[in-house]
């Protein structure tokens, strides 16, 4: 691999309009799938959206899914330190060269698109990056593609793809500035996954949301999967080095699943992807042998993620309040911190108040920093608010991540063998963490390629004319 080389690319995909800035339409999408022949339909597609959990539970549909001999493709964001990340085959990140490769092939499609100025813009990184996964998968080939939501559901590039099971994972309040405000008013935004014929595995929700989905499943006559009714976490316990699992599928009781990752959340997502497994299958049960395998090798990096040992670090990418909480209470459950550091940045757009409030009865300290990137809050300034709701001799502020680190720690160190630290607040800031605690030979599930592209050129279907593209209106929902 060629370092510089690699940078490059990355350089001039995250040099488009960023992800966090979505331009609300299907149509440039739609042109680059169709220039590249329509990759987004070589294999079945799991389509998972939600507010907290999607990406934890298309990582256990990827292993279910591999469990049971299957090739997979999953595309999910973002990356917690590099963007190859975003594009596994067989539950392992391609390989830089295998991105740069791809990247190589597609990048004529992409500027016609760019070219043709669809709604005034060139294409976006995340539409870009989604066009680049399908003709990965497309290229590779796989049996199945487990796509996860960047944000929303109608609007979001990957919803070019026509799910056979749409998985909604609870919603809650995040990015209002293009969702909504409330949660039932971005579960109508999520709701467009679900498509007629699709599928539609729910997890539990508030009644509100609930009536949203299926209403939105009823519209297009999509046949609806709900836990509680149709599957449900029976009953759990903390397990070594995870917890212990009993779930109602669509067979019955299956007894004795170790899942390798904490917290109560995590096991609703486990439920979740089983069913949506079981859906995928026409809801044919998946033999007890092949849940418990499909489990045992999930790999979750930075979702309560031990990176040190003495004293404990963990890793969480909770950012916005419910996930806060969530990881809090799976965190006390798992390690039991007293007392508990809480090491947190977050973005500036997110509900600061509302994760300093479930922060409030939880952390004993904080040691707050700032992730990295022009969205993140400053460390002063987040420090300043969370002084006003801690009191300041519970807050210290350390804008550098690495001397924020240094202090939990030592704070740690200081306080008994039973404290321990915890960071949140922003997926880039558990990347960037993952990046100086985790050594590459110690992270063996993010690292070595395991698909690489053909030497043939992928070139644009024989008969494809290139000028209806241009003629088209492209105003409107592809």
């Amino acid at each position: 691999m060629n370092n510089d080389s690699h940078a490059r690319v990355v350089a001039e995909l995250f040099s488009r309009q960023p992800e966090h800035q979505i331009g609300p339409s299907l149509a440039r999408i739609q042109a680059l799938v169709e220039i590249l022949g329509d990759p987004h339909r070589s294999a079945p597609v799991v389509h998972i959206t939600g507010t907290n959990g999607k990406g934890s539970t298309a990582i256990m549909v990827d292993a279910l899914l591999r469990a049971q001999g299957l090739r997979t493709g999953r595309y999910s964001s973002p990356h917690l330190v590099d963007v190859v990340e975003r594009i596994c085959v067989d539950g392992r990140p391609i390989s830089a060269d295998t991105f740069d490769e791809a990247w190589e092939q597609i990048t004529p499609f992409v500027k016609i698109v760019d070219d043709l100025a669809i709604d005034g813009i060139p294409m976006t990184f995340f539409e870009v990056m989604t066009g680049l996964a399908f003709s990965v998968f497309a290229d590779a080939p796989v049996d199945v593609v487990v796509l996860e939501v960047g944000m929303g559901g109608s609007w979001d590039a990957t919803n070019v793809a026509d799910a056979t099971v749409a998985v909604v994972t609870p919603i809650a309040v995040d990015h209002t500035d293009y969702l909504g405000s409330t949660p039932a008013e971005i579960a109508i935004e999520k709701a467009g996954i679900i498509k007629t014929g699709s599928v539609a595995v729910l997890a539990g929700q508030a009644p509100d949301v609930a009536r949203v989905l299926i209403e939105r499943a009823a519209e297009v006559g999509a046949r609806v999967v709900a836990e509680g009714v149709d599957f449900s976490v029976l009953d759990r316990a903390p397990g070594v080095g995870g917890q212990v699992l009993r779930l109602d599928a669509a067979g019955g009781t299956v007894e004795d699943v170790l899942l390798p990752v904490y917290g109560s959340h995590m096991a609703q997502n486990a439920a979740v992807a089983l069913a949506a497994v079981e859906a995928l299958h026409g809801d044919r049960p998946i033999e007890p042998e092949v849940v418990t395998a499909g489990f045992a090798d999930v790999v979750a990096p930075a979702r309560l993620e031990r990176v040190r040992t003495s004293p404990p670090v963990v890793l969480d990418t909770a950012h916005n309040p419910a996930a806060v909480v969530s990881a809090i209470a799976a965190a006390v459950e798992a390690y039991a911190f007293a007392p508990l550091i809480v090491l947190l940045g977050v973005m500036r757009d997110k509900d600061v108040a509302g994760i300093l409030g479930a922060l409030l009865d939880e952390a004993d300290r904080l040691v707050i920093t700032q992730p990295p990137g022009g969205r993140a809050m400053g460390a002063a300034e987040l420090g300043e608010t969370a002084a006003g709701l801690f009191g300041e001799d519970r807050v210290v502020v350390r804008a550098d991540l690495a001397d924020a680190i240094e202090t939990a720690v030592a704070l740690a160190d200081e306080s008994g063998p039973s404290a321990g630290v915890l960071l949140l607040g922003s997926v880039a800031l558990a990347g960037q963490a993952r990046a100086l605690l985790v050594s590459a030979a110690d992270d063996a599930p993010s690292a070595a390629p395991t698909v690489s592209l053909d030497d043939e050129e992928w070139d644009a279907p024989e008969d494809l004319d290139l000028s209806r593209l241009a003629g088209r209106d492209w105003s409107g929902d592809a």
